[in-house]
């Protein structure tokens, strides 16, 4: 990952379902839309190739405060059913690194997200970062884990 100033947002769930259930799930990129709030507008225009795999790309479309954008990520790794990690190559952040990881834990699946980011635009980035981008990034994850219970069922406790 390139050296850079840099935001990291970190997300943790558990999931009370099997990894490989859990993992098939994030492995099928038409998801991506059931996970993503509908004020993004968010639409993905091409996943190639399929099956996912390492090299993927994957094209999307999306609103940011009416403003339309395209998106342009890279399934960098890809490890069933451990994890993958998704790299933009085009699109609104001068970096975007999301690392997602899953591992067995008591019968369900510890989910985890770990993203890096990082805005153009100098200190007019970081600006717009504090005013919008870092609350619109937690609302986005803040959904996505209200939805991922909604389809595998409320988080177990850790036990």
């Amino acid at each position: 990952m390139p050296e850079m100033s840099h935001y990291v947002l970190r997300r943790e769930q558990r999931i009370p379902r099997p990894i490989d259930e859990v993992f098939a799930f994030f492995a099928e990129a038409r998801n991506l839309e059931a996970l993503t709030p509908a004020w993004l507008g968010f639409r993905i225009v091409s996943v190639n190739p399929l099956p996912i795999q390492a090299g993927t790309l994957i094209r999307y479309q999306l609103r940011w405060h009416g403003i339309p954008l395209r998106w342009l990520t890279e399934i960098q790794s890809w490890t069933p059913p451990t994890g993958f990690v998704d790299v933009q190559l085009k699109g609104p952040y001068r970096l975007w690194y999301h690392t997602h990881s899953f591992e067995p834990l008591n019968g369900g699946t510890l989910m985890r997200d770990e993203v890096r980011y990082a805005l153009p635009f100098g200190p007019l980035g970081r600006l717009v970062h504090v005013l919008m981008v870092r609350a619109n990034v937690e609302a986005i994850f803040d959904f996505r884990a209200a939805r991922v219970s909604e389809i595998f069922g409320q988080e177990f406790p850790n036990t």
